[in-house]
């Protein structure tokens, strides 16, 4: 499969799939990052942007606003990954998944003190990849998403279609793109063009920053 053009040293122009799980990859061996590129674009996933040292992770993470990171624990800079890591829970609450090659005791305790929602031992198969991210979105959801507010509700602030609230509410339990298209028996299209419209209703440009927009509604309800 060839490479995402879009994305070179964590910079991606505008014309990417805004619709899909943003996800930011920040690991230092530019070979395993371009590996896991590739398999994530196959599975429809938009890979945001690609980090090859701390200092790029965290720039990338303030512009990209990415809804999952994979993150190497030994990138390059003057932070390693689990310090990465406290920041991502600190400014930005979203999912993360340790990739690497450290194992030991010492390592393992400083990374599970950050809560990750994942944690996968170089070397890795791509469906350890692809079933890591499913399941940290869908946990995600379930700790921080509550009852998904009724249509009556969320149409006094915000006016969404019939098909707009169900496609939202599949994204707010955790659903993937395929995943909605597989409980609605819509088209991939379809999730998109309703994913679209609700990010201009709500003035977001990510997944995650949708959900929290309607968590914000039901905060201020």
């Amino acid at each position: 499969m060839p490479r995402n053009n879009n994305v070179l040293f964590g910079y991606a122009e505008d014309k990417r799939d805004r619709m899909s799980i943003k996800v930011l990859i920040v690991e230092d061996e530019p070979v395993i990052a371009t590996d896991i590129e590739m398999t994530l674009s196959g599975e429809d996933y938009d890979v945001t942007g690609i980090a090859y040292t701390s200092t790029k992770a965290i720039d990338l993470l303030h512009r990209l606003q990415p809804d999952i990171v994979l993150l190497d624990i030994a990138i390059k800079g003057d932070r390693d990954g689990i310090e990465i890591a406290r920041i991502i829970n600190d400014k930005y609450q979203i999912p993360f998944i340790y990739i690497t090659s450290f194992s030991d005791r010492e390592t393992l305790e400083r990374a599970k003190a950050t809560l990750p929602y994942g944690y996968i031992v170089k070397p890795f198969k791509d469906s350890d990849i692809i079933s890591a991210i499913q399941m940290a979105i869908h946990r995600h959801a379930t700790d921080n998403n509550r009852q998904f507010p009724s249509i009556r509700e969320i149409n006094s602030l915000t006016p969404l279609t019939k098909g707009e609230y169900q496609v939202m509410k599949c994204v707010w339990e955790g659903s993937t793109n395929l995943q909605v298209t597989e409980q609605l028996h819509i088209s991939l299209n379809t999730v998109k063009t309703h994913l679209k419209s609700v990010f201009i209703k709500l003035e977001v440009n990510s997944r995650s920053a949708a959900i929290a927009a309607i968590r914000n509604m039901k905060r201020g309800s």
